[in-house]
């Protein structure tokens, strides 16, 4: 099966950019739903941007939409997120996450609809 590590994260003053990869291994399916999500200490695993690696505009929540991009290279089977103006309320352990076959619109952003999930990155922005 797949097997997703994360990659990129770090400490960064509000204002500042990261970008972190999730890199796939293993068994690779031919199309996957790959999901970006969250989680600060004390608080739920929150959705930020999800992605169909078969070719469509990502989907994001408004807490980071127009700050962060999601993307993908399928030539490095590497998910993307592009974070932007980040603040401290950004301050989370990233955990990238996959389902075989194309994105639900509706479930994107439902942490039980993926498969498989990386072991997560630390993102940490200082006021």
């Amino acid at each position: 099966q797949v097997q997703l590590v994360e990659s990129g994260g770090g400490s960064v003053q509000a204002g500042g950019s990261l970008r972190l990869s999730c890199a796939a291994f293993g068994y690779i399916a031919s199309s996957y739903c790959m999901g970006w999500f969250r989680q600060a200490p004390g608080k739920e695993r929150e959705a930020i941007a999800a992605l169909y690696t078969g070719g469509r505009s990502g989907y994001y929540t408004d807490s980071v939409k127009g700050r962060f991009s999601i993307s993908q290279d399928n030539a490095k089977n590497t998910l993307y997120l592009q974070m932007n103006s980040l603040k401290p309320e950004d301050t989370a352990m990233y955990y990238c996450a996959a389902r075989p076959g194309d994105c639900n619109r509706h479930l994107v952003f439902w942490a039980g609809w993926y498969n498989h999930w990386g072991q997560g990155t630390q993102v940490t922005v200082s006021s």
